[in-house]
């Protein structure tokens, strides 16, 4: 049965892995960014979607995406 007091290591992976089980974190981020381009374009800049691209763009620097080439 195996001791319980141990923690998950299959659950337990780090965010900016870019391997196996980061499954598809960048595909997600970089949809999200050309989303949030077009909110702005249509509606302006608020600030939701100001903190949103600020959220992106953090995940961009942690995934080591440069958001000129998308």
């Amino acid at each position: 049965m195996g001791v319980r007091n141990k923690r998950p290591r299959q659950d337990n992976y780090s965010v900016n892995h870019k391997g196996r089980k980061s499954g598809k974190k960048i595909e997600h981020a970089i949809g999200h960014f050309k989303k949030l381009q077009t909110r702005l374009a249509f509606e302006g800049e608020t600030l939701w979607l100001k903190n949103a691209v600020e959220i992106v763009m953090k995940k961009f620097k942690k995934y080591s995406i440069n958001p000129n080439k998308i």
